[in-house]
């Protein structure tokens, strides 16, 4: 296992770098275009139509824009749960009520994250989520992410493994970052779909859309 992922974390880390050059190329008006069509995408997929509880996260700079999403979802009723970064790397959550209750924070020399002010529910809250959206900056044909490395949701995943929790686990990304291989490791989960502005990609269910590939 530790051989896997000292092989692996090289890679990973050229990958990173290649695919953060090129959002950092993106315009701010790319940005909300792509954004309002992965909201789109994102919509129609059952998963999130049946949804009670969604654990999501605040888009920042260049990433693929979720905050359209989640006042939809709000919008629909849904329980949107944010992460706040803790000193560990671990995620605590609480209840998105808009984009007012938002403070901009700056973890470190880490860039800086929008994060909900409400109450704390704890680390096991995510275990209440019917879906997991899980940024990342690629994901491959094997539905294998790449994140970019802190291991906050490496613990998440491992926190709903250990709880018996089964949510549907989903990816928003560019087009470009559908790739053909992520440098794997051990540890390694895939996800269950990839929503792009183009489409929606399934892993081991079949796709649906017109792909993101």
């Amino acid at each position: 296992m530790n051989h896997i992922g000292r092989a692996a974390e090289p890679g990973k880390r050229m990958l990173r770098r290649e695919i953060l050059t090129v959002r950092s190329r993106l315009t701010a008006d790319d940005v909300q275009e792509a954004a309002n069509a992965l909201a789109g995408r994102a919509l129609e997929l059952p998963e999130l139509a049946h949804a009670r509880t969604v654990a999501a996260y605040v888009s920042v700079g260049t990433e693929p824009g979720t905050v359209a999403l989640l006042d939809a979802l709000r919008a629909r009723g849904v329980r949107v749960l944010l992460p706040v970064l803790l000193p560990d790397n671990d995620l605590d959550w609480s209840a998105y009520a808009g984009e007012g209750s938002l403070a901009r924070v700056r973890h470190g020399g880490k860039m800086a994250l929008f994060e909900p002010v409400g109450d704390r529910l704890g680390p096991d809250a995510v275990a209440e989520a019917d879906v997991v959206l899980l940024p990342g900056l690629a994901v491959d044909t094997r539905g294998l992410r790449l994140g970019r490395g802190g291991g906050s949701y490496d613990r998440v995943l491992a926190r709903l493994e250990r709880a018996g929790a089964r949510p549907a686990l989903l990816v928003l990304l560019y087009d470009s970052e559908v790739v053909a291989r992520v440098p794997e490791e051990a540890h390694d989960r895939p996800v269950h779909a990839v929503v792009t502005p183009s489409g929606v990609r399934r892993f081991g269910g079949g796709e649906d859309g017109s792909g993101g590939a």
